[in-house]
C-alpha cells in the first residue's frame, strides 16, 4: 500500500503517466492547488510552497527506484512544485496563470544554468526537484517583470 501511495502522489495523481508530455500534463495540476493557496497571506503561501517542495523531495527520492530510469518521467511532483513558485505573489488571473504556465514549462525544459547542474549533480529527491524549483523561480522572476512592466 505504501509504494502505491508514493507512485499516486509522485505522479500526480498519475498524470505523469501520459502518453505525451507527462511534465506538461503534470504542471497543469499545480494550478488548482495555486488557486487554492491564493487567499493564503505570503508568508503562509511560501511556508506551504516550501513543505510540499520537501514533501516533493521526499517522495521523488522514494519514487525513483520504483521507476525503470532516473529521474522518470513519470515523476512529476516536481513540476507542481515548481509551478507553485512560478506563481509565489501573482494574481490568479487567466493571462497571468497561462503566461506562467508557458514560462515554468519552457524554463523547465531549457534548463538554464545553475538549474542543468542540479538535476545532474545533486543526489535523488532532491535532484529531481532542485532544477524545476530553479524553473519556478526563473518563471516568477520573468512573470513578475513582465506583469509589473506591461501593467497587465
Amino acid at each position: 500500500m505504501k509504494i502505491r501511495l508514493i507512485k499516486i502522489f509522485a505522479t500526480g495523481l498519475g498524470l505523469g503517466y501520459a502518453p505525451f508530455a507527462p511534465g506538461t500534463a503534470g504542471s497543469l495540476l499545480g494550478i488548482p492547488l495555486f488557486c487554492v493557496m491564493t487567499p493564503f497571506p505570503w508568508m503562509l503561501y511560501l511556508l506551504t510552497a516550501t513543505a510540499f517542495t520537501c514533501l516533493a523531495g521526499y517522495l521523488s527520492d522514494k519514487a525513483e527506484p520504483l521507476f525503470p530510469r532516473k529521474d522518470s518521467p513519470h515523476i512529476v511532483i516536481d513540476e507542481i512544485a515548481g509551478m507553485l513558485f512560478t506563481f509565489f505573489l501573482v494574481t490568479p488571473t487567466l493571462v497571468h496563470i497561462v503566461l506562467g504556465f508557458c514560462l515554468f514549462r519552457f524554463f523547465d525544459i531549457v534548463k538554464i544554468f545553475p538549474a542543468n547542474q542540479f538535476q545532474r549533480r545533486l543526489p535523488g529527491g532532491l535532484g529531481i526537484v532542485a532544477d524545476d524549483l530553479a524553473a519556478g523561480v526563473y518563471a516568477n522572476l520573468v512573470l513578475s517583470g513582465i506583469i509589473y512592466g506591461f501593467s497587465i
